[in-house]
C-alpha cells in the first residue's frame, strides 16, 4: 500500500463542502480539518504509484474549493497502533 499525505488549501468559505467532496473520492481514506498553513490534510492510500496521479492531480486538485496542494509520499509507517495490530491474534 502506498500512502500520500496531501496538504490542501481551500476557499475558506467552503471548507466543509470541500472536505466532504474530497472524502468521497476513490483512494482517499481520511480527510482532516486542521489548523496551521493549510486547511485540510488528506490521506491517500493506493496500491500502485500510477494511481497517485489519478487521485491527486485528477481528483483532489479538481475538487471545487481546492486552491492548492502539496504532497508528501510516505516511505514507511511508524505507529503504536500498527505495532499492536501486528501482534493481535484476534483473541478478546
Amino acid at each position: 500500500m502506498i500512502t500520500a499525505i496531501v496538504n490542501v488549501r481551500t476557499d475558506g468559505r467552503r471548507i466543509p463542502e470541500t472536505a466532504q467532496a474530497l472524502a468521497d473520492l476513490t483512494g482517499v481514506s481520511e480527510v482532516y480539518s486542521v489548523t496551521g498553513d493549510v486547511d485540510l490534510v488528506v490521506m491517500v492510500r493506493v496500491r500502485r504509484h500510477e494511481e497517485l496521479a489519478d487521485v491527486i492531480a485528477g481528483g483532489i486538485s479538481r475538487v471545487e474549493g481546492v486552491t492548492g496542494t502539496t504532497t508528501n509520499i510516505a516511505f514507511r509507517a511508524y505507529s503504536r497502533h500498527d505495532l499492536e495490530s501486528a501482534f493481535d491474534l484476534g483473541f478478546d
